[in-house]
């Protein structure tokens, strides 16, 4: 993706302060898996639909986070069972603006995304006596139990629609590092994108364009990828279809 750059320069930029309009901390969430190399082909496609965050003049933003799960790993195995009502709660560094939050994601089983979170001066690899009440407040995780289980790095691009209530979230350069091991495993070639919206719809003209280009919608979550992608000895049968579409894309 080495005209990744000069693509982005093509589209119109936003301040934070300006995506206030779609902070959406409650809503549906699809997402698409394909090939990084597609990536440029389709930003040049949407360029004049969307402005795109900037921060101190960068237009690709670098993100680190540490999730948390119980020691049988209960967050990832609700998700890999397919549970709705289930939680994730994570450390993520905005690095680029020198931010850390606290966020606990909750997904109903009416496919809604709510998440709450706080401002910390650091990711924590132990919870302090706040981090742990803001967590017994915000899930029904006993937060005493909550152990430090997988670290992900990627980089974000951030685009807004410009008439429409959407944000899209674009991942690339995915790494992942599992806590106690610290082994890891990057997968850089293939891309992460995440439509955000009040409610479903395929009246995005995000979701339109990468039709043309056979992108079909695709979960993926990342903690739950990268942990069974680290992790031999367990359960991982229904996430077989992601991993073996992560290495297909490898190839292809």
């Amino acid at each position: 993706m080495d005209n990744l750059k000069s693509v982005l320069s093509l589209f119109d930029p936003i301040s934070l302060k300006d995506m206030d309009r779609v902070d959406l901390q409650n809503r549906t969430d699809t997402k698409f898996v394909f090939e990084a190399e597609l990536l440029p082909k389709i930003l040049t496609d949407i360029h004049s639909h969307y402005f795109i965050l900037e921060i101190n003049k960068k237009r690709t933003n670098d993100y680190q986070t540490l999730y948390y799960d119980t020691p049988d790993l209960k967050s990832y195995l609700d998700h890999h069972n397919g549970k709705g009502n289930r939680v994730k709660v994570r450390f993520r560094k905005y690095i680029d603006s020198n931010l850390n939050f606290l966020e606990v994601k909750y997904k109903s089983n009416k496919g809604r995304t709510i998440k709450s979170r706080q401002k910390v001066n650091a990711i924590e690899t132990e919870l302090s006596s706040n981090s742990k009440q803001f967590i017994t407040d915000s899930s029904v995780y006993a937060n005493s139990n909550l152990t430090p289980v997988l670290w992900n790095s990627f980089t974000r691009l951030t685009l807004v629609h410009k008439t429409k209530k959407e944000r899209l979230t674009i991942d690339i350069n995915l790494k992942f590092t599992a806590f106690s091991s610290k082994k890891s495993k990057a997968i850089n070639h293939i891309v992460i994108a995440e439509v955000k919206q009040e409610k479903a719809s395929g009246d995005s003209d995000f979701i339109q364009t990468i039709k043309k280009y056979h992108i079909r919608k695709s979960g993926m979550s990342k903690y739950c990828v990268g942990t069974a992608l680290l992790n031999e000895n367990i359960k991982k049968n229904n996430l077989k279809e992601r991993i073996l579409k992560i290495n297909k894309l490898n190839y292809a």
